[in-house]
């Protein structure tokens, strides 16, 4: 897949598996908004909010983990404590190079810095943790693009 420069809703909707209803949404409560929003134009309809291939990587980490059960106040809460405690985006959390890793073991978000702290973002989010145990089970958080279903006509075809 080629990076564009910007991707239109319905292009995120069709590679993250998210309706254009919950892209709005998500939008319109702050969870992840698109870099150009949507505006009115002078034949009186809208454009289409564009998304940029970071806001794409974030948008496709933050479906998974809606797939995977986890909340809409949730997946609010994880963004607010990468910003504010780590002063960090989910990109730079998930593989863009950041200082902290992000791991999942399911039912839980975990942060990991570089010194090797642990901090639990949904529980106690600034208390450090002590693991014992073994860390095999918890799962590195990424970016996946969903593959595209197909449509009926080219199924018959």
């Amino acid at each position: 897949m080629q990076l564009k420069k910007t991707y239109s809703s319905r292009e995120v909707a069709a590679l993250s598996g998210l309706t254009a209803r919950q892209l709005q949404n998500w939008d319109a409560r702050g969870l992840l908004t698109s870099t150009v929003p949507s505006h009115r134009t002078a034949a009186g309809g809208y454009t289409e909010r564009r998304y940029t291939p970071i806001d794409l990587f974030e948008l496709l980490v933050l479906a998974d983990l809606r797939r995977r059960g986890f909340t809409v106040q949730q997946l609010h809460q994880i963004l607010g404590v990468l910003k504010e405690q780590f002063h960090q985006r989910l990109f730079d959390a998930t593989g863009g190079g950041g200082s902290i890793n992000l791991l999942t073991d399911g039912r839980d978000i975990y942060a990991r810095t570089a010194s090797g702290a642990f901090f639990n973002l949904l529980k106690m989010p600034t208390q450090p943790m002590l693991v014992v145990g073994d860390e095999e089970k918890l799962k590195q958080l990424s970016g996946k693009l969903r593959s595209r279903r197909k449509s009926k006509r080219s199924a018959v075809a």
